[in-house]
């Protein structure tokens, strides 16, 4: 017990600690994502350092997110069989990436899957995000 101020009786009285601020677990699990979510982008950042250009795709599709508020893989707004942080369409991509022994569920198979497609096909698989990349790139390039 910490001693502080010395009551009428003269025992010490025990010094008040600050206490913490109140949070919500809703509050918690948001503090907790948000760092998950800067842990996931400096992960794809560093994952994509040598094709940088990944990295920007990844922040376009899906804001450098693998899972969504539900814990689950994230899933994509116009297409629901777009996966992840790179949005890998498991419908077309699916069974390749299995092939190869990669799950697109999770962070690591996602982001190798698409270093794998972007070295057969460029960028053409996200060129429907393109309007945000692309200047990105094109500066990069000057």
């Amino acid at each position: 017990m910490l001693s502080g101020v010395t009551g009428a009786s003269g025992i010490p009285t025990p010094m008040a600690l600050p206490e913490e601020p109140v949070q919500t677990v809703e509050q918690k699990k948001e503090v907790e994502r948000l760092i998950e979510e800067i842990d996931v982008e400096a992960y794809v950042k560093e994952y994509f350092k040598d094709t940088p250009i990944l990295a920007e795709i990844s922040r376009c599709e899906s804001h450098f997110r693998q899972e969504g508020k539900n814990g689950l893989t994230l899933r994509g707004m116009k297409d629901r069989d777009d996966l992840g942080a790179m949005q890998i369409n498991q419908r077309y991509h699916g069974e390749q990436a299995k092939a190869l022994g990669l799950d697109l569920h999770t962070l690591d198979g996602n982001l190798a899957y698409a270093k794998a497609l972007y070295e057969k096909e460029g960028a053409y698989p996200w060129m429907a995000s393109s309007a945000c990349w692309s200047k990105v790139n094109e500066l990069a390039m000057r």
